[in-house]
């Protein structure tokens, strides 16, 4: 791994993507859920712009009392307990697809009033798919990618870490190039594949140590982290009625997180919107920070990772056809996996 990288931090050029964020009052969204009309005022965290999105024209699937997911029982998540780390016991017995990417859906029940959640869970072993950063260079800048950028091979694809109006925040490594050096942050861990293939997510604790190795294949900072080196979550994320400027214990959006399960794969999990049909699985309503940490513990992660979430959370997987759960917006970097060739 080079050490540093003679063109400089990741930038990026135009205005092909910006880091918009959408904060959603839960009871705005129940009240429009019993209504059926009304507009959700939008924030965007950096910068100044406003976006609101109207709803008075989206036919609720949970007004009228329907499911929008697939009958079954409902998995009701608490927000993450201090200590707790994943139990065999806990993991829910779910229908997976077959394939070097397996692939499931788990439904959900988070906060109070019950909101439905569906989690879109992937998993698959690294030494069998090759996990890595992609790219979508112009010149020395980069663009937008989304999922339409994926190439034709790939078993996964999803967006990575944060960014922000310059490009990519904190640590980029690509093909054993650091091309971006580590950020600071008590919660910023790392997803890390080394020259090995072995995929592990890692603490802020611990990136310096592992980034000195020099055995460091692809790497990508974010935050916060949801499981650390001892399988439980941070306390800044379970500690209840924690109050600090890194953990927002109370906001919900779509989220994507990466974990390690206790055999070395990695989990990939996407959050949906269930209580309003199609049109409403894209909205950013979902689970906060410390229930997505629980979900991953209960489905076995040992150590896991929130990816960049809300309007930029995007995955895909190749079973019998290509599946997608597209986002809403272009991201400067994405994970791609893909079958790595026989030795």
């Amino acid at each position: 791994m080079r050490s540093a990288t003679p063109r400089g931090p990741i930038s990026r050029r135009g205005d092909r993507y910006s880091p918009l964020k959408f904060t959603v009052s839960v009871g705005h969204v129940l009240t429009l859920l019993r209504s059926r009309a009304g507009t959700l005022s939008t924030t965007r965290l950096r910068g100044t712009l406003r976006v609101s999105l109207a709803l008075s024209a989206v036919p609720f699937a949970l007004a009228r009392g329907q499911s929008a997911v697939s009958a079954g029982e409902r998995s009701h998540i608490a927000p993450i307990q201090c200590g707790r780390v994943a139990r065999p016991a806990d993991v829910p017995m779910l229908s997976w697809s077959r394939g070097p990417v397996e692939w499931s859906f788990w439904s959900v029940s988070v906060g109070s009033p019950l909101l439905r959640v569906r989690m879109v869970v992937a998993r698959f072993d690294p030494h069998t798919v090759r996990l890595a950063l992609e790219l979508k260079p112009d010149g020395d800048a980069m663009v937008s990618w989304s999922l339409s950028d994926a190439p034709s091979d790939a078993l996964i694809a999803l967006n990575a870490g944060q960014f922000t109006d310059a490009g990519p925040w904190g640590w980029v490594v690509h093909r054993g190039r650091e091309w971006q050096a580590p950020g600071r942050g008590v919660l910023a861990g790392a997803l890390v594949i080394d020259s090995a293939g072995t995929a592990t997510v890692i603490d802020a604790s611990e990136v310096a140590s592992v980034r000195a190795t020099g055995r460091v294949l692809e790497a990508v900072q974010s935050y916060p982290t949801l499981l650390a080196a001892n399988g439980a979550a941070p306390e800044l994320v379970c500690a209840e009625g924690q109050r600090n400027a890194l953990v927002d214990r109370t906001h919900r959006d779509t989220r994507l997180a990466a974990g390690i399960l206790a055999d070395g794969r990695v989990l990939v999990v996407l959050s949906q919107f269930a209580g309003a049909g199609a049109l409403g699985a894209r909205l950013p309503i979902g689970p906060t920070t410390a229930e997505m940490a629980e979900i991953v513990r209960r489905l076995g992660a040992v150590r896991a990772l929130m990816l960049d979430g809300g309007l930029s959370a995007q995955l895909s997987v190749r079973a019998d056809s290509v599946l997608r759960w597209p986002g809403l917006r272009g991201v400067p970097l994405a994970l791609i996996g893909r079958a790595r060739s026989p030795k």
